[in-house]
């Protein structure tokens, strides 16, 4: 919720949400101007609780269409609705017969408040693709010449102009990550992870470190056990290849993740730096969310929706 906040006291007004529950839970909070968007549209025996609740589900279907006029019929009242068209993605959206269909017979009672596609390849600037899904899209929005268009995702506000539209919808942008693969990041980081420490220890060269002994030590090796594994949502290919920082001291993880634990080897580090209750880096100054994905051959988004419950989260206040 605290993010909902400061997004609406920012300006925004249109908020999107993957699945109806999340609408469910989310709507109280918002405040009466903003507008609420399921992206993922309307489950059978949803309708009527979406109706009261004022929230606008995407319509993706020809049942969803069908669903939601139906719903309105009831209720003898237009219901708001998003329209999404697929340009090219092949995953959600009016195909073009079912998008022909729909204009030659619109049913009634639909408010039609958004036009609107998903891009597939915004994050690669050059691939092709792009250019052949704003086709389409121009081609499907010619159709609804009265009604705002929605199009661009993190990576397509960055392309150019023509992906813009009426509203743009950033996703891991709003969280500083990275909106085209192998290029500078615009976007600052809002987001921090530390873990604390658990316990330290010294070990011999030959000792077996983790679950399967995966890593040997070389040499004698100081370490120290972190207090979060893959059950809070850091890879288990973190193994062996991912690293914690502090003080600007590289800290290679060593062994496998555990579930609840990673282990690190801290023998750059002087003797007694750590002790347990010291918090180390996995995301922040040293280590980007796309370096931390990246090792962990993955994607920012992943790393970023994978953070776990168990985590203590502090917001910290937007600064006038």
């Amino acid at each position: 919720m605290p993010v909902t906040t400061a997004l609406h006291a920012a300006g925004c007004r249109d908020f999107f949400v993957a699945l109806t529950h999340e609408a469910f839970e989310l709507r109280p909070h918002l405040p009466a101007d903003a507008r609420l968007y399921i992206l993922n549209g309307l489950p059978p025996g949803a309708e009527a609780t979406c109706a009261a609740q004022d929230i606008i589900p995407v319509l993706n279907s020809a049942g969803h269409i069908a669903r939601w006029a139906e719903q309105a019929r009831a209720e003898g009242r237009a219901l708001p609705c998003a329209l999404q068209v697929d340009t090219g993605m092949s995953r959600l959206g009016l195909s073009p017969d079912e998008l022909d269909a729909f204009v030659a017979n619109p049913p009634p009672g639909l408010d039609i408040r958004l036009i609107m596609s998903h891009l597939a390849c915004a994050d690669e600037p050059d691939n092709p693709a792009n250019g052949y899904q704003l086709k389409a899209m121009q081609r499907a929005v010619g159709r609804f010449p009265q009604v705002p268009v929605s199009f661009a995702n993190s990576g397509g506000i960055f392309l150019n102009a023509a992906y813009h539209h009426d509203l743009i919808r950033p996703g891991i942008a709003l969280y500083g990550g990275a909106p085209h693969e192998g290029q500078s990041n615009p976007m600052t980081p809002v987001v921090r992870l530390d873990i604390a420490v658990t316990q330290t220890r010294t070990v011999p060269a030959g000792a077996h470190i983790g679950y399967g002994g995966t890593f040997v030590a070389e040499r004698e090796m100081r370490l120290a056990t972190l207090s979060a594994g893959y059950a809070d949502g850091l890879p288990r290919s973190l193994s062996n290849r991912g690293a914690a920082w502090f003080n600007g001291v590289r800290l290679p993880i060593v062994g496998r993740v555990s579930m609840d634990s990673i282990i690190v080897d801290i023998s750059d580090l002087p003797p007694n730096t750590l002790t347990p209750g010291s918090f180390v880096e996995l995301i922040g100054p040293h280590q980007s969310i796309d370096d931390l994905a990246r090792d962990a051959g993955t994607i920012a988004y992943e790393i970023l929706t994978q953070l776990g419950p168990r985590y203590f989260r502090h917001y910290i206040p937007v600064q006038s």
